[in-house]
């Protein structure tokens, strides 16, 4: 399989005249330095992505990415496969929580649907403020427990697709974006995604997901050592372990990831399963993480060790699992915030205030 993207590194830039000056103003605004903590870091962080002292967030969006799993009608997950497609005529009602927290944060929110099993209709009273778009690949992947779950030309389909959608809505004007997904058994896919290409242990990375008892987590593990043990032996690409395991959804996500980096786009990360398309991503490109910020962890715990493997903090702790890119959404008003300080701060001199010149203050 091929995926072609060129990602520039920001860490080359970090001590350029770029990042000195970014420094230099933020060491300049009225406080001690390095005082407002992660939002100064993040600050820097924009407007070295965005190549300015004054970065600013423009037509931010939230895309949803729908896709349903073969893998889930084996029992991997406590709801019926059926939901998936009840959820994204939620989302397009406008009644999900990521429609909720998309509103409270200003953001643009789009719906794809990468490969829902169903066909998807908008609900009578649909949202205006919700775009949906289809985009399906086919109607849901392979059963991963016993085949591949996805073929070299899907998996590249979808790529392909998730990378042109980015580059449309960038072209519309949106230089930040979230990502979220849909997809009832998608834990188990980003539990294999996470084992294969982080080097963790199978057991630490399977949670409960949509809420699995004892006993439904005990077959959740047995089916994904099916799984693991279908491919034993194989030496399997990062690429390679998205067609095995992975979901449409997921392999949109990883395509949109690549193309927004190489579009110098901020990235916010949310969960378990859109890290799992961000190892895939940057099992590829190591650069992507240069464009990304990390919105939380949630209690899925696997995402903790998918952040150990990248070398990453989350901006929020708030034992989050829903997914649909909540946690990004919450990251936003955050990020705002950073920059707003970066440009709307005043500095020592505009305001009459003395700099430190020396000791504790």
């Amino acid at each position: 399989m091929t995926c072609n993207f060129s990602i520039e590194p920001l860490d080359s830039e970090v001590g350029s005249g770029l990042g000195v000056a970014l420094q230099a103003r933020l060491d300049g605004r009225t406080k001690p330095p390095g005082s407002l903590g992660k939002l100064e870091a993040l600050a820097l962080k924009v407007g070295l992505i965005q190549q300015t002292v004054t970065p600013q967030l423009r037509a931010p969006r939230i895309a949803v990415f729908a896709g349903d799993h073969g893998a889930a009608n084996a029992g991997v997950s406590a709801f019926p496969q059926a939901v998936t497609v009840q959820m994204v005529a939620n989302f397009l009602a406008g009644g999900a929580a990521i429609n909720v927290l998309a509103r409270q944060a200003g953001l643009a929110m789009s719906v794809v649907d990468a490969g829902v099993a169903s066909v998807c209709h908008a609900p009578p009273r649909a949202s205006a403020e919700v775009e949906f778009i289809d985009a399906k690949v086919a109607p849901g992947t392979a059963n991963f427990i016993e085949y591949a779950a996805m073929t070299a030309t899907q998996c590249n389909a979808a790529i392909a697709t998730g990378a042109e959608l980015v580059r449309n809505w960038h072209a519309a004007g949106c230089n930040a974006i979230g990502f979220g997904e849909m997809g009832i058994g998608n834990t188990a896919s980003a539990s294999l995604i996470t084992h294969a290409l982080a080097d963790v242990p199978l057991a630490e990375v399977i949670g409960r997901g949509t809420g699995l008892d004892d006993a439904g987590l005990a077959r959740k593990r047995e089916l994904l050592g099916k799984a693991v043990a279908r491919v034993a032996g194989r030496s399997l690409s990062p690429l390679d372990v998205l067609a095995e395991f992975g979901g449409f959804e997921i392999a949109m996500m990883t395509g949109a990831y690549l193309a927004a980096a190489e579009l110098r786009m901020l990235v916010v990360v949310d969960g378990f399963i859109t890290n799992a398309a961000l190892l895939v991503a940057h099992g590829f490109e190591p650069a992507v993480l240069d464009y990304c910020v990390f919105s939380h962890c949630s209690a899925e715990p696997g995402h903790r060790r998918q952040m150990t493997y990248l070398g990453v903090e989350p901006l929020l702790e708030l034992d989050l699992r829903l997914g649909e890119g909540t946690g990004a959404a919450l990251a936003f008003p955050v990020i705002r915030s950073a920059l707003a300080l970066m440009n709307e701060m005043a500095g020592f001199a505009d305001a009459g205030v003395s700099g430190k010149v020396g000791g504790e203050s």
